[in-house]
C-alpha cells in the first residue's frame, strides 16, 4: 500500500459480516482500527516494529490488521491451531514486540505467558494473568487516528522442508509495496473487481489467501462475510443471504459441497456469484467438472505462493479446454528447469522457477534464501510441473515431500523427527495418501524397536503422544507398522517406494 487506509468515507456500509451474526460497519472499522493503533503505540510499538496475531476468525483479527497497516507495523498472522510452543517459536523468530491473541484459540492460550516472558501479551477478552485486556484498555482510547500514521506491511510464515516455519519478506524500492494484499489488489484490478464486491471467506483468516483477499476487499470498500468455521450448507446459505459476489475455496470445500444432498444444493439461490475462486491444492478433475456443472463457468483457479514468485490464472472455459491445468502466468515469467537449473522443453517435467516477480527473502535464513534461486537468479519454492506448448502450467508433485491436507501444507520431516525420539520407535516415515475429502491423509509408517509393539494399542499411545506435541492438522490420521522402511545406503528414505508399498497393501 502507498497510503494508510481510511474507512470513514464508507460510513454505515457493512465491512465485516460474521457468519453466525454480527456486523462491523466501515465507520466502526475506522474507529476500532484507530483504537487498536493507539493501543499498540501505548504498548511501545512504533513504526517498523512487529505485531504477531494469533486469533480465531472474529472481527478483531481484521481490525488489528487494519490498525497495523495504518501504524507502520509488520503484521504477522499465526495459525490458531498451532501448539503453544509452535506459536512461541514464530513470535520470537519474527522479532515481535507483542502478541494479540484470544481465549478462543483453546488450551494453548493460558500457557503462552510462561513461554513468552519478554513479549507483551494482549487478550481479546477479559483480564487474565499475564495478559493485557483489550476490552479494558479500549475504554479510554480515543477513536481518532494516531498522529504518526505510517504504512504497514505483513510477514507471513511458510514452513520449510525441515518443518521449521520461515517468515517471508520482500525487497522493495522506495515507493514500492509488496506482499499478499498487494498481490490480491493487483488481481482485483485484472478481474475488474471494485468496491461493490461481497466476498465470502470460508477459511481461517490467518492463512495467506483468506487474509490477503479479505484485506484487499476492505481496502476497496467491499464487504467481507467471514465464516467462523466451514460448514458446506451454511456457506450456501450465506451466499444467498448476503448476495455474495466472490467466494474462495480449496478443493476440500468443493468435495464437501458436492456431498450435500441434491435437494439441499438446489435449495439455495447462488445467482449473485460472479466468481468462485480456488487454489491451495490441485483440484481433482472430476470434482472441478462437477463444480462447473453446478456453479456454472465462474470457477477461477490460480497457482501461486506466499513468496509471490509467480501467479497463474485459468477460467472455467480455458480449463475445460486444458483440464488439469492451473493456467498461464500473469505475474512474473515461468521456467521449468532440470536438476542443474537449465530450462527444459515444453511437456518435460521439472522444477518450477520464475523471474520478474517479487524479490523475496526468508527472514533470519540467508541459506534457505540462497537455495531458493538457481544460477540464473530464477527463484523456486520447490514445486514440480511442466508447461505445454501453449504455456499452460500443469503441476505434477508437491514441494519436496510436502503433504497438502485440506488445503494446509504439512511437512513430514518435523513429524518424523519427533517420532524417532520415542523410546519404542526405531524408524518412521510420514507420507500423504489419497483422501477423497482432504486431498491427502497424513499417514505415519512406524518401524517399532520390537515388532511385538505393532498393535492397535501402541498406535493409540503414539497418537496421543503426538497430539500433545503437534497441532491437530499435523498429527497423523493413521499409523501403520512395518518391520523395515525403504532407505538408501546414504540413509535417505525412498518415499515413493514407501508410498507404493503402503498403497499396494491397502
Amino acid at each position: 500500500m502507498t497510503a494508510t487506509p481510511s474507512f470513514a468515507d464508507w460510513g454505515g456500509k457493512p465491512a465485516i459480516v460474521m457468519g453466525t451474526g454480527g456486523v462491523t460497519t466501515f465507520a466502526e472499522l475506522e474507529t476500532e482500527s484507530n483504537r487498536f493503533a493507539r493501543l499498540f503505540r501505548r504498548l511501545g510499538l512504533n513504526a517498523g516494529d512487529v505485531l504477531a496475531v494469533c486469533v480465531e476468525n472474529r472481527p478483531e483479527f481484521l481490525q488489528a490488521a487494519c490498525a497495523a497497516m495504518r501504524s507502520g507495523l509488520t503484521f504477522v498472522p499465526i495459525s490458531a491451531k498451532l501448539t503453544a510452543a509452535e506459536i512461541a517459536f514464530i513470535v520470537v523468530d519474527s522479532g515481535a514486540k507483542a502478541l494479540l491473541t484470544s481465549p478462543g484459540i483453546g488450551d494453548t492460550f493460558p500457557t503462552l505467558p510462561s513461554l513468552l516472558t519478554k513479549i507483551t501479551l494482549v487478550s481479546i477478552g477479559p483480564a487474565r494473568p499475564g495478559f493485557t485486556s483489550w476490552p479494558d484498555e479500549r475504554t479510554d482510547l480515543p477513536a481518532a487516528p494516531i498522529a504518526d500514521e505510517a504504512v504497514g506491511s505483513e510477514m507471513l510464515y511458510s514452513s520449510g522442508t525441515t518443518g521449521r516455519p520461515k517468515g517471508i519478506r520482500y525487497r522493495t524500492r522506495p515507493g514500492e509495496a509488496a506482499g499478499v494484499t498487494e498481490s490480491v489488489l493487483s488481481a482485483f484490478r485484472m478481474l475488474d473487481v471494485d468496491g461493490g464486491v461481497i466476498y465470502l471467506c470460508p477459511a481461517p483468516l490467518y492463512h495467506s489467501a483468506p487474509y490477503g483477499w479479505s484485506m484487499a476487499t476492505l481496502l476497496l470498500g467491499g464487504t467481507v462475510v467471514v465464516m467462523e468455521r466451514f460448514d458446506p450448507e451454511e456457506a450456501l446459505a450465506l451466499i444467498e443471504r448476503h448476495r455474495v459476489t466472490i467466494s474462495q475455496w480449496v478443493p476440500t470445500h468443493f468435495v464437501r459441497l458436492l456431498k450435500l444432498p441434491d435437494s439441499t444444493r438446489a435449495h439455495y439461490d447462488l445467482s449473485s456469484l460472479r466468481l468462485a475462486v480456488h487454489a491451495a491444492a490441485p483440484c481433482p478433475v472430476p470434482v472441478k467438472r462437477a463444480m462447473i456443472d453446478w456453479f456454472g463457468p465462474i470457477l477461477l483457479e490460480y497457482f501461486g505462493s506466499s513468496e509471490q514468485t509467480a501467479l497463474t490464472f485459468i477460467g472455467s472455459a480455458e480449463w475445460l479446454e486444458h483440464p488439469g491445468s492451473v493456467g498461464r502466468c500473469v505475474f512474473g515469467t515461468l521456467h521449468i528447469c532440470d536438476d542443474a537449473g537449465e530450462p527444459v522443453a515444453p511437456g518435460t517435467i521439472g522444477q518450477i522457477h520464475s523471474d520478474g516477480a517479487a524479490d523475496f527473502f526468508y527472514h533470519n535464513d540467508p541459506v534457505k534464501t540462497a537455495r531458493a534461486r538457481n544460477g540464473r537468479g530464477w527463484s523456486t519454492v520447490g514445486d514440480l510441473g511442466y508447461l505445454d506448448e501453449d504455456g499452460y502450467l500443469f503441476l505434477t508433485d508437491r514441494k519436496g515431500f510436502m503433504i497438502i491436507t485440506g488445503g494446509v501444507n504439512v511437512y513430514p520431516q518435523e513429524i518424523e523427527n519427533l517420532l524417532v525420539t520415542h523410546p519404542r520407535v526405531a524408524d518412521a516415515g510420514v507420507i500423504g495418501l489419497p483422501d477423497a475429502d482432504l486431498g491427502e491423509r497424513v499417514t505415519a509408517v512406524i518401524q517399532p524397536l520390537d515388532m511385538a509393539d505393532a498393535t492397535p494399542g501402541f498406535a493409540r499411545e503414539l497418537d496421543a503422544w503426538l497430539r500433545r506435541q503437534l497441532s491437530s492438522v499435523k498429527a497423523p490420521k493413521r499409523i501403520i507398522f512395518r518391520a523395515e522402511l525403504p532407505r538408501l545406503p546414504t540413509g535417505k528414505m525412498v518415499k515413493h517406494v514407501l508410498r507404493e508399498q503402503v498403497m499396494a497393501s491397502e
